[in-house]
């Protein structure tokens, strides 16, 4: 048995994390294979870390492409191998003529929850301008949406399966870049990394707008290390990447903007 309780101390996410707690559970008992609903990147990270001081399972996270932020879990005995070819996702096409009325990303999920399906059951979408969106969704939808799915704002589309392959995923943008600081204080290393003053970052991070690795923190000081990821509501992420301590005792810090 897994030791639920001690797992779940401090844990934001709590819902979330006992299912999965329940499923690795499931995994252990049955030896087979088992999937969550599709995570959020905050739930993701809190989920990564509760599991990663154990031995008797293992996890893995995919959403259709390498840059994805909503990921299913594949939940598996340690002995047991896995791959992301074994996640369960598939994709769908919501095709239609927005020319004269254009939908965001809010207005085809909106749509797609309006059909009576929980956000969980949802991966990531791709709008596609005028043409309509693709969407990443748990196989099991995918027959209901080709169905149900039949508009989006005012638009009538038409809602049917492709290829994972066919999915028109764009690179990110990124912007390489390098700071040297006096710490590796977070308002410091921030405000470079996305280019604003540092009482700006401090309202940002007082504001609770500012996580790392996918979890909020509100303290101006906290010190970032090689490999965490800032995430900035509206403004995009940062990546630390290599520090090394200059000959004058500062901090020369390699980052990458992802915007």
């Amino acid at each position: 048995m897994l030791p639920r309780e001690e797992l779940l101390k401090g844990v934001e996410n709590r819902d979330c994390a006992a299912r999965i707690i329940d499923l690795a559970q499931q995994a252990i008992k049955t030896w087979e294979i088992v999937f969550s609903d599709f995570l959020s990147p905050p739930e993701l990270a809190e989920v990564q870390r509760m599991f990663s001081k154990l031995t008797e399972v293992h996890l893995l996270a995919w959403g259709g492409y390498p840059q994805a932020e909503r990921q299913r879990l594949a939940i598996a005995r340690s002995e047991l191998p896995l791959d992301v070819s074994q996640v369960e996702i598939a994709a769908l096409e919501i095709a239609g003529n927005f020319l004269f009325d254009p939908a965001t990303h809010r207005d085809f999920l909106g749509a797609m929850l309006g059909c009576g399906i929980n956000r969980e059951k949802t991966g990531d979408l791709i709008v596609l301008g005028e043409r309509g969106a693709q969407a990443i969704v748990v196989p099991e939808m995918v027959e209901y949406l080709e169905t149900h799915l039949e508009q989006v704002r005012s638009v009538p589309v038409r809602t049917q399966r492709i290829e994972i392959s066919e999915l028109k995923i764009k690179e990110p943008k990124k912007k390489e870049l390098t700071t040297v600081e006096a710490s590796l204080r977070l308002d410091a290393i921030a405000s470079a990394g996305f280019g604003m003053s540092r009482s700006k970052m401090v309202d940002l991070i007082d504001g609770g707008d500012v996580r790392v690795n996918w979890k909020e923190i509100t303290q101006s000081s906290y010190q970032l290390k090689s490999g965490d990821l800032v995430a900035i509501r509206g403004k995009g992420r940062l990546e630390v990447g290599e520090i090394a301590v200059t000959k004058k005792d500062r901090y020369r810090v390699q980052m990458t903007r992802y915007m």
